[in-house]
């Protein structure tokens, strides 16, 4: 997976917690369909830190592959 995928999709990830902001019912968090725009939310900056796991580790292995 190359640099510009891995950029695409952390910005689907933060364009989906601004779609699930929105859904959120601050009054009532855990109540309805507020429970399900807060595991969106979860979900999405989990998959934003597995991203960036993921590119730090591919610039650790391009650095090891060049000595």
């Amino acid at each position: 997976m190359n640099k510009t995928l891995t950029i695409i999709l952390i910005l689907v990830a933060i364009a989906l917690i601004a779609y699930n902001v929105t859904l959120l019912d601050f009054e009532n968090p855990f109540q309805g369909n507020s429970t399900i725009a807060l595991i969106g939310i979860a979900a999405s900056l989990c998959a934003i830190v597995l991203l960036l796991i993921f590119m730090t580790s591919k610039k650790i292995q391009k650095k090891l592959d060049e000595d």
